[in-house]
């Protein structure tokens, strides 16, 4: 499958405001549906995580994106949805230039402030605006696994 046709599952800190818009944000940027999401406390990613053979323990908290290529953390896992998003967005990939360690330092760095700068969800799931279907269908459900 070429990177353009990749499916993703993006898994996301549940109870993370941040996280929560930035689902939003890639729901409505996918306009071809390839990329689906599950919290990542949800029995639908601990499916989609064993499936890899890959455990939730050790993860971060904040978003997680597995694709058929495997499983994929902070800011590599940032740079696998933008480049699935397309263009213009996949032109983020131009990042890869910077060391992974000093990327994912940034990454980090974000994520440890998340919750003090934009606060927690009340929700596990990120709502649809009034009057749009965006994440909803897209949420997996709890006994569904992500397939080739």
């Amino acid at each position: 499958m070429s990177e353009a046709a990749e499916r993703i599952v993006v898994l996301f800190d549940g109870g993370c405001a941040l996280c929560h818009g930035a689902v939003r944000f890639i729901a409505k940027r996918d306009r071809a549906e390839r990329i689906r999401f599950a919290a990542l406390g949800s029995v639908a990613a601990a499916r989609v995580l064993s499936g890899r053979g890959v455990e939730p323990t050790g993860l971060p908290d904040s978003m997680v994106v597995v694709s058929e290529e495997g499983v994929h953390a902070k800011s590599e896992a940032a740079l696998r949805i933008a480049r699935g998003l397309g263009w213009p967005w996949r032109m983020a990939g131009i990042v890869r230039v910077v060391p992974r360690g000093l990327r994912d330092a940034v990454y980090d760095a974000v994520a440890r402030r998340r919750m003090g700068w934009f606060g927690k969800s009340g929700s596990i799931c990120p709502a649809d605006p009034p009057g749009r279907r965006e994440v909803g269908e897209r949420l997996l459900p709890d006994g569904e696994v992500m397939t080739r």
